[in-house]
């Protein structure tokens, strides 16, 4: 029942004892089997994809298992997957992983237990493949991903976006606590192109890890940690061309450092100001420009929005909030928490928790 592509496993660790998973801030994030924890209660959700007309299907991929395409042309921002768990587990417990997943499982419908052993799986030993429970656990440290702060959650038709790095990926997952459930929105338009031509011409992608490393960096950790071989559009650009995206990425990696040292402005003399975190920011959107990496822009001018507002510019404030809103729009949404925070910000300036606690200085807008 169950299918391997060459997509990543989102938790590659042994299936007998810990269990890892990528979080929607493509951070790694642990989750094992502690002591002192009490057993959370259960919480089986019916899984239930809440698009109601999904402008893609799922296919079979020429030598990369199934997928997610385009059936018609994709705008930047639009929602694309709405979905809740069919699972939802907390980070930590303290009973065996597998009697655990055999009691939430056992509480799924029919339905809902073969959409989640249709899902692929990998690292798990030949010998184990007809132990159903310790098929369950890999297919968990292979698809789930965060679900909130302290849990993780399987998402059947968010586990077919297949992984891309860098610029290659078009989609991005987020997790909305107060509702319960898992958004993708398409951060570029995707068009539906001709799938007789090249079936993955049109594909969804998104990324399960930090793709901002060079290539070979990106390659080795994806096959020594998630059993997968990447050959996205930017893993398979030739030699001069990897090279230069390389560098692009490299540097954007260092000025992201260099723009987190203002916040460390009070405390280290060697910090930046508000006006070179403007600077830095704005060369980071360049780069982002060069290589076609769009993601993380939202956040990115959510932090110059805290610090225009720690240096009392208003007008730089308001502009940056302004590219926030657009960007967080796109990415999580434009009913999102973020959005609405922005919009806020911009009618209310002062009420910015940072308002005010630097020196005032004239940052600079976009």
């Amino acid at each position: 029942m169950t299918r391997r592509g060459d997509k990543p496993s989102r938790a590659s660790r042994s299936a007998y004892s810990t269990w890892t998973v990528l979080t929607c801030a493509v951070l790694v994030a642990a989750l094992v089997i502690g002591a002192g924890q009490s057993l959370w209660p259960l919480q089986p959700h019916l899984a239930q994809t809440l698009t109601d007309d999904p402008p893609f299907r799922v296919v079979d991929l020429p030598g990369r298992g199934k997928g997610l395409v385009a059936t018609r042309d994709i705008q930047q921002g639009e929602l694309l997957i709405r979905e809740r768990p069919i699972l939802r587990i907390p980070q930590q417990i303290d009973t065996s992983p597998t009697a655990y997943l055999e009691q939430i499982l056992s509480g799924l419908s029919d339905e809902d237990r073969r959409r989640f052993y249709d899902l692929s799986f990998v690292h798990l030993s030949p010998d184990l493949h007809d132990d159903p429970l310790q098929v369950a656990l890999a297919i968990v440290q292979t698809n789930a991903v965060s679900a909130g702060p302290a849990h993780i959650g399987v998402f059947p038709t968010m586990a077919r976006l297949n992984h891309a790095c860098a610029g290659a990926f078009n989609s991005v997952y987020s997790w909305r606590e107060g509702e319960g459930v898992l958004v993708v929105h398409a951060l570029k338009g995707i068009g539906k192109g001709q799938a007789s031509l090249d079936p993955c011409a049109n594909e969804l992608l998104t990324t399960y890890t930090d793709s901002k490393r060079k290539r070979d960096d990106r390659r080795n950790y994806l096959s020594s940690q998630y059993a997968f071989n990447c050959t996205c559009a930017v893993c398979s650009l030739p030699e001069p061309a990897s090279r230069a995206s390389d560098r692009c990425l490299e540097a954007m990696t260092h000025l992201y450092s260099k723009f987190a040292s203002w916040g460390a402005g009070a405390i280290d003399a060697g910090a930046i100001d508000g006006r070179e975190a403007v600077d830095v920011a704005r060369a980071i959107w360049k780069l982002g420009d060069e290589e076609g990496y769009w993601s993380e822009r939202g956040r990115l001018a959510g932090d110059v929005v805290w610090v225009a507002a720690a240096h009392s510019d208003i007008g730089a404030l308001r502009e940056w909030a302004r590219v926030a809103v657009e960007w967080y729009g796109y990415e999580l949404g434009e009913d999102s928490e973020q959005v609405k925070e922005m919009e806020e910000v911009m009618l209310r300036p002062e009420k910015h928790r940072a308002w005010a606690t630097r020196t005032e200085m004239t940052v600079g807008g976009t």
